[in-house]
This record gives structure tokens, sequence and C-alpha cells, in this order.
């Protein structure tokens, strides 16, 4: 049961739920606002959100390698998510795309800075027989925050009639209880790294994380493909006709299945393995792209979202648990940066591909190529196989 985990496993699991409140609150509206106030195009738009999360990942390897040669993680991580508190005033700031841009960049960075020491953290808190429960829970709260955040954006703007700005100040408040969380309720542990393997930015270090390691984070990038930017699910139901006041609540759909999935699916896989379950959380995504592809209803478009929620669930967490599963223990963070540095070139690639799609062919072919990356990776999975430990072949 969850109560058994860590304190800690908790209290990195609110900080995360308060901050995705505030960054969901901004992200459900922000396309609306993008293409619909500012008038930028589809391809613009997945060009933004690609540079966003591309920096965020990117960044990652930065603090992921400098918390390993350091020592601490905590430090970096309350550097991320501060900076990512002192730039949401920027967003209701914003008059023009460009400013859009400098905000969510901004935004991202402070994301990149705190994702790899975090993880990190919650590799080096947990047992490692409940691994995949503390991802799976750290998830679950984080996602939480990302259904409430939307949610919550919904019903401010039918009580600040429909200000934009407004409902983006209210974001900025939750994102500072997020920061005081993290600075007061988390104490990391002590770690003892070899004087002798010191990581750096080259290729010794990426080689002294191993082939089992590399081919997770090839299968990572190739889902992240797959997985474009969620801004474009919040494309299609206003392309199926969902009036704009209503729109984000697709996004309360899709994390509201991801929240309820990620937690049961990560403590099954400490029992029953992870290459399983993340097998079955691609032929989900595939499904969802399939349905979003054909179906041109409300209907269909929330049964696609929700079964992409229920994908995000089944392989978030547990491609974080094998991440932490193959990567020694002493280079956790950089693991964690090399990956999310993979993933992050591939999510850019993937969102801008996705654009062009939508734009030159309709969104069917962003969903359909969304599901032919989906195969790709669902054949990668073959080709992984974590590192021996404790917990045999996972």
């Amino acid at each position: 049961m969850p109560k058994h985990l860590p304190r800690g496993i908790w209290m990195l699991g609110l900080v995360s739920l308060f901050m995705d409140v505030s960054s969901e609150m901004i992200h459900a509206i922000l396309p609306l606002f993008v293409v619909g106030t500012l008038g930028a195009s589809a391809a613009l738009l997945g060009l933004l959100e690609g540079i966003a999360e591309a920096t965020a990942q990117i960044s990652k390897l930065f603090s992921g390698v400098l918390s390993d040669r350091w020592g601490s993680r905590k430090g970096l991580a309350l550097l991320g998510y501060g900076m990512a508190a002192a730039v949401k005033p920027l967003f209701p700031l914003a008059s023009s795309v460009s400013a859009v841009f400098l905000a969510r960049f901004a935004d991202r960075v402070g994301k990149g800075i705190r994702g790899a020491p975090r993880d990190a953290l919650v590799a080096d808190i947990a047992p490692p027989d409940q691994r995949g429960a503390a991802f799976g829970l750290r998830q679950a709260l984080d996602t939480a925050g990302a259904f409430a955040g939307p949610l919550i954006a919904v019903g401010l703007m039918s009580v600040l009639l429909f200000d934009l700005r407004a409902v983006m100040w209210v974001a900025c408040l939750p994102a500072l209880i997020a920061v005081a969380l993290l600075a007061f309720g988390v104490e990391e542990p002590p770690r003892h790294r070899p004087e002798e393997r010191r990581p750096g930015f080259d290729l010794r270090t990426a080689s002294s994380l191993g082939g089992p390691f590399w081919r997770v984070a090839a299968v990572g990038a190739a889902m992240m493909m797959a997985r474009f930017s969620e801004a474009f699910l919040v494309l299609k139901a206003a392309e199926t006709g969902v009036a704009s006041a209503y729109v984000p609540l697709v996004m309360v759909v899709m994390s509201l299945l991801y929240s309820l999935a990620s937690y049961p699916a990560g403590a099954l896989s400490d029992r029953v393995g992870r290459r399983g379950l993340l097998a079955a959380g691609v032929l989900v995504l595939i499904a969802a792209d399939i349905v979003l592809a054909l179906g041109g209803s409300v209907t269909a478009m929330l049964i696609g979202v929700a079964l992409w929620g229920l994908h995000m669930g089944l392989t978030q967490g547990g491609l974080s648990t094998l991440v932490a599963d193959t990567a020694p223990a002493e280079l956790r963070g950089t693991a964690f940066g090399m990956f999310n540095l993979a993933g992050g070139l591939a999510t850019l690639l993937g969102s801008v591909l996705a654009g062009v799609l939508w734009d030159g062919y309709g969104s069917a072919a962003t969903f359909l190529g969304g599901a032919a990356f989906a195969l790709v990776t669902l054949i990668g999975l073959g080709w992984v196989k974590p590192r021996e430990s404790e917990h045999g072949d996972r």
C-alpha cells in the first residue's frame, strides 16, 4: 500500500501536485490563447510546444550530471521549482506570441533543472522493492495536479468572466506552495559517491551508463515521438465543436485516467515486471490515435483522450523506473538527464511534425503518424533488457 512508502516520497508527490496545478491551469488555456487570440498557426504552436518541452528535457541533462557531481539533489530541485514559480507571472503579462514563447521557455528551463535531481531523489529515498510504487505514487499525485489545474481554470473562467490573464495570475499561488513544501518538507538522504567516478559531459560517462540504460533511452525517445504535445488534444477538441470555455476539460479527462492508472501500474510493475505493462500502454496509445484520427464526434474524441491518459498512466512511471533499474546508483542523476535529453529532442521533432501534418493534411494525419511511431516503440520494447539486480530481469 502507498502508506508504507517513505514520507519523502509523499512530500515530493505533493510538490509535484501543486506545481502541476499551477502549470496546467496555464497550459490548459494557452493553446486557445496562442492560436485563437494571437492568431498563430498550429505549426507555430507545435514549434513553440516542441521547443519548450525540448528545453526542459535538455536542461535535465545538466542538472542531472551536476546533482551526481555535487552529491546534492534537493538543492538543484529547489532551484528549478523556485525558477518555475518566479516566471509564472510572465504569462499574464505577455502580450504577443514572442512574449508567450519567452515565458514558456523560462518556465520549462525551471522544469528541466528540477526534473532529473527530483527523479533521482525518488530513487534514492525509495526502497528498491518499492521503486515502481514510489514512481507511480509521485506520478499519480503529479497528474492529480494536472487533473485539478484545468478544472480550476474552467471554474475560474466562469467566475472571472473568461479573463484568461486573471486565471493565469491565480495560477501563481500553488507554485509558491510547491516551493515551500520542497524547502521544508523533504530531507535528502546521504549518498556515498566513489571519487574515481565523477560524471561529466563526456563519452566516458555516457559509456559508464551501460547498454541496458541506452536501450531504455532509445525506446523512450521513440515513445516521445509517438506522444507529441498534448496541445494537439486541445486543438482536436476545438475541431470537434467543443465550446472554448469547456475545451480545458479535455485535459481533465486525460489527467484523471493518467492519475488513476499511475500508482496501480507502478505497484504492479514491482511484482510482474516493467516491459509487459509498457507494451500494454503502447497498444493503448495506438488505439487512442486511431480513435482520434477516425472519429469526428465529441464522444469519439473523449474516448480517444481517455485512452491517451490511460496510456500515460501505464507508461510514464514505468519508463522512469526502468531508468532507475538500469543505471548505476551513483549515476542516477546523469542517467535521468541523458534519458530526458533524448526524449526532449524526440518531443521537439514529434511536435513539429505533428503540427506540419495537421496544417498540411488535417488532424487525422497527425494522429495516424503518432500511431506509426507507437508501433516502432512497441517493436523496440523487445530490445530492452534491464540490468540484472536483486529483482531479476524486469
